[in-house]
């Protein structure tokens, strides 16, 4: 049985104006009585929306001046531009509640006259909403950092800050860290952030070189373990690159061919202007308040303190790859270190993850096939590999290649793994670059090999640290244990690749789809929500959902998709039905969210497994939890 809340379907609008003209005065001239509990404004125009918002600015410039003294610890401009800055802060909580004032027309168009109004408590309630968001992001934050996942690590941190920035009470807002300490955001914030910088170890590992580029490749590090992600922009001489996304600690950098110089200057991303675009309300301070400019987030690093290839891709030779043979180094913020940071991974003991699984040793036979494959890529003569894939693995291995300009980044131990009756082939870093779109993304590929040794599937591998833990988990056989971490990677492939066909198959005809949107109401006796704002929610059928991905799929030139904090669960009334929650992050040319997926799938069926219920949530619930197999 589906729980009510899932189903929760909000369909209500609010008709405000329409009131007796004599009532409506009556109203008015209370309301304007009774300074102490409301502000209020008026505003006239040709348009109901110009005298809206001529009300709304009014109400606004009220409500700047009672609080320019508590800004002014946090806003440094001073005189009219202080109050000018002020003003424009305040500006962008009316998206998120301004707009909830109460309304009403007392003339219609075309000389309209609107009256606005907005109890004062309702006011602290915006402030502290506010609060409560960035407190949030600030532990979320947290989160990211203890699993090495810098780029959320420093989004989140640094959108807490700028939205802190914002707050009238900034200067005295504080929160209990993840160590049980109570700190003081405006200070801890700009720390944890300069402490993140100057953990990070970033080392030219290897440089190719091209006939009109030169290939670097990049070990990143945060004390001195690999991180799972990270976003950088790196200057090629003219101008910035287009952000780069690092995973599980390979990053790459590409220079013109022409480019003599030895060292490289990086810098690390840490606003995610683009991607703040996932929430109006942060978006809109982010346009009024200037970025804070952390000097720490550059480094410079060389290209002539690098070591050789010493694992050449498969088919590909010394002569080819005129690599640079020197004694490598790193340099943190300009400042050259001896590798000797670099041993003291070799000597941790191995954390339990997927090399704790059966590897096979008898692969030569895959291992020649792979050899072919690489060198295919390397050369981009794929036609000449079209033997070694069945028909749908070939038609996959086209729609990888074409996802970007496809590239190999470099050759690590590739390990076998049986599933079922086929063979995984685990794994090859490599780089998607979209130019038109100032975006290049590194992933690691994935190869299924049939029984006719033929590669017959590829796919996108899921971060180090999610299939860690769902390898750690020895409470299932491996079978079960590979099985999941299949379906999760074929999932996330398919939206990158828009493979309509598979999404189609994967989900049941009856099953449950639910988006989710935020909307904003208005906080009348009618409507008293939480902070002004309710999730509304969507149920959608198989075919519609289909549409719109197909919709999304034509009107994108590219989809990617990141994971991270999964949880999966078994059900206990079946031993096939399993519960995944994972927070997603979406990313695509015109579009970005991070929310939190949830998906109940029957995997009874190895080949085929069915997705029963997806959900997507843009926040936690109020206790803090998403759905899950309880809710269902």
């Amino acid at each position: 049985m589906i729980n009510k809340k899932v189903l929760l379907f909000i369909c209500g609008y609010i008709f405000i104006g329409f009131l007796p003209n004599e009532l409506k005065a009556q109203n008015i001239a209370e309301i304007k009585a009774d300074r102490e509990n409301f502000i209020w404004g008026e505003g006239s125009g040709a348009t109901l929306k110009e005298a809206d918002q001529i009300a709304l600015a009014d109400i606004i410039g009220q409500i700047s001046t009672q609080v320019e003294s508590r800004f002014e610890k946090t806003v440094s401009e001073t005189g009219d531009k202080f109050k000018e800055t002020v003003n424009d802060v305040l500006k962008t909580y009316s998206s998120a509640t301004l707009k909830n004032t109460e309304r009403v027309i007392v003339q219609n168009e075309p000389d309209t006259k609107v009256f606005r109004y907005v109890r004062r408590t309702e006011i602290a309630k915006v402030f502290e909403s506010r609060k409560n968001k960035l407190i949030e992001l600030a532990h979320n934050g947290e989160a990211a950092l203890k699993n090495i996942q810098i780029a959320d690590a420093l989004r989140y941190y640094y959108w807490a800050q700028t939205l802190l920035r914002s707050h009238p009470d900034a200067s005295d807002i504080r929160m209990t860290s993840s160590t049980g300490e109570e700190v003081l955001l405006i200070t801890w914030l700009p720390v944890e952030i300069n402490q993140i910088f100057s953990n990070m170890m970033i080392k030219i590992d290897e440089v190719e070189k091209k006939d009109n580029y030169t290939n670097c490749l990049l070990d990143i590090r945060y004390k001195n373990e690999p991180v799972h992600s990270f976003d950088y922009t790196y200057w090629g001489g003219q101008d910035w690159s287009n952000i780069v996304s690092a995973k599980d600690g390979v990053g790459v950098i590409e220079l013109p061919r022409t480019d003599n110089g030895t060292d490289i200057r990086i810098k690390m991303e840490y606003a995610f202007e683009g991607e703040a675009n996932i929430d109006m309300e942060l978006r809109d301070v982010m346009q009024k308040i200037p970025q804070v400019p952390y000097k720490s987030s550059y480094m410079i690093v060389n290209t002539k303190t690098t070591k050789p290839i010493t694992t050449l891709p498969p088919g590909v030779s010394t002569a080819q790859t005129n690599n640079v043979s020197e004694t490598n180094s790193i340099a943190v913020n300009s400042v050259t270190t001896t590798p000797a940071a670099l041993t003291v991974e070799a000597e941790q003991v191995p954390k339990a993850g997927i090399n704790s699984m059966n590897i096979l040793t008898n692969v030569a036979d895959k291992d020649a096939v792979m050899k072919k494959i690489i060198a295919a890529i390397n050369t981009k003569n794929y036609e000449a590999a079209q033997g070694l894939f069945s028909d749908d693995g070939y038609s996959i291995f086209q729609k990888l290649m074409e996802y970007g300009n496809a590239r190999i980044l470099k050759m690590i131990d590739l390990k076998y793994y049986q599933y079922d009756q086929l063979v995984i082939c685990r794994s090859i870093p490599m780089s998607f670059n979209f130019k038109s779109n100032n975006r290049t993304f590194v992933e690691n590929v994935v190869f299924y090999f049939d029984k006719d040794n033929k590669i017959c599937n590829l796919t996108f591998s899921l971060s180090k640290l999610a299939v860690d833990d769902i390898a750690a988990n020895t409470n299932w056989s491996q079978q079960t244990r590979m099985l999941i971490m299949s379906f999760m990677e074929n999932y996330k492939t398919a939206y990158s690749l828009k493979r309509l066909d598979y999404i189609q198959k994967i989900f049941s005809d009856d099953a449950l789809i639910i988006t989710g949107t935020v909307t904003k109401v208005n906080n009348t006796p009618e409507n008293k929500f939480l902070n002004n704002s309710i999730v509304k929610y969507n149920r959608l059928t198989k075919a519609k959902y289909l549409k719109n991905l197909e919709y999304s799929f034509k009107s994108n030139e590219y989809i990617n998709i990141r994971f991270a904090d999964n949880m999966v669960r078994r059900s206990g009334k079946s031993n096939d039905i399993y519960g995944i929650q994972i927070k997603q992050d979406y990313f695509s040319t015109n579009y970005g969210d991070s929310g939190y997926l949830f998906l109940l799938i029957d995997l009874s069926d190895t080949i085929s497994p069915q997705i029963h219920v997806r959900t997507w949530q843009p926040e936690k619930n109020p206790d803090g939890s998403i759905y899950g197999l309880s809710d269902f």
